[in-house]
């Protein structure tokens, strides 16, 4: 749902708020067998995390890993990071190692910029890391809170197209301008005394009001290297016309091309959903999903 300080101006670089989904997910079951094996989507991705597992902690690299499901790569969901620390979560429960979840992901390399893919695993729920500081290993998490089990999470997805990532984002990064640190300042203070209680109360409408002012603030700060606020100026359209229906929290999550909003309740969500669906019939690029807040990390079963 954004950064807070993309410059560190504040002492502390990036620092981002997210929240864990259910609908769209990364499941995978791994066996023993006599040869190394991988298959499913993200087959290729995830046998980069085994090479990178086996070689940290020195154990066999022969099984069988099936992906039954995964998020897809570079919409701005996390996929990379979840698929890391399942398949490392899989392989330390396999083979008994007693790692931290913050253990297999510093081997995997995630947390290098947002923590939420770390902390959502690890607890679901909403979740606010708090950066980079000098000696941060991952981003830790500094606040943790359950999403009202009423709430719904609009997505708006573009198939055409992918966020930045890989070299591509690391060059965004360094083209764009500091970010400042009054405006750094504002959405600590706009987060911490708003948008956090507003969860805490049940308090969609202020919730809502502060996750798109952070949103604006760093959809504008981007806007040089993406393209304008959104990626998508299509999914732009629609989280417009969506706002205008009483959807709160606009924004687009990471670098996109995926736009989200919230709503108080499933059947305002599906009914938006399906008017959204009909209303843009011509952006046949477009996809719509309802979906909910999942408030528990990620599940590790072990079958004998």
């Amino acid at each position: 749902m954004g950064f807070i300080d993309l410059s560190g101006s504040l002492g502390r670089h990036f620092g981002s708020i997210g929240v864990a989904l259910n609908e769209i997910s990364t499941r995978l079951s791994l066996t023993k067998a006599p040869q190394r094996s991988i298959s499913g989507p993200l087959a290729s991705r995830a046998d980069t995390c085994l090479t990178l597992f086996s070689a940290a902690f020195k154990v066999s690299d022969k099984l069988n890993i099936i992906i039954e499901t995964a998020i897809p790569e570079h919409i701005g969901l996390g996929s990379g990071t979840q698929l890391s620390l399942a398949i490392g979560s899989a392989l330390n429960a396999y083979y008994d190692l007693g790692l931290s979840v913050r253990d297999i992901a510093a081997v995997m390399d995630r947390g290098l910029r947002s923590g939420i893919g770390i902390g959502v695993f690890e607890q679901g729920g909403l979740v606010v890391d708090g950066g980079r500081g000098e000696n941060t290993v991952t981003p830790p998490v500094v606040a943790h809170l359950d999403i009202p089990e009423a709430w719904r999470f609009i997505l708006v997805f573009d198939q055409r197209g992918q966020g930045l990532h890989g070299q591509l984002e690391v060059q965004a990064f360094k083209a764009l301008p500091a970010f400042s640190e009054q405006e750094a300042a504002r959405l600590c203070y706009l987060l911490l005394m708003q948008g956090l209680p507003a969860v805490a109360e049940n308090n969609l409408p202020q919730f809502g009001e502060v996750i798109t002012q952070l949103q604006r603030s760093v959809g504008e700060h981007f806007a040089a290297v993406q393209g304008g606020v959104f990626t998508s100026p299509e999914v732009d359209a629609v989280m417009q016309w969506l706002a205008q229906q009483g959807a709160v929290a606009i924004g687009q999550t990471s670098w996109g091309p995926t736009g989200f909003c919230a709503v108080a309740n499933v059947d305002l969500a599906a009914a938006l959903v399906q008017q959204a669906r009909a209303k843009f019939e011509h952006f046949t690029h477009l996809s719509f999903i309802a979906v909910s807040a999942r408030n528990s990390g990620g599940e590790v079963n072990v079958t004998l």
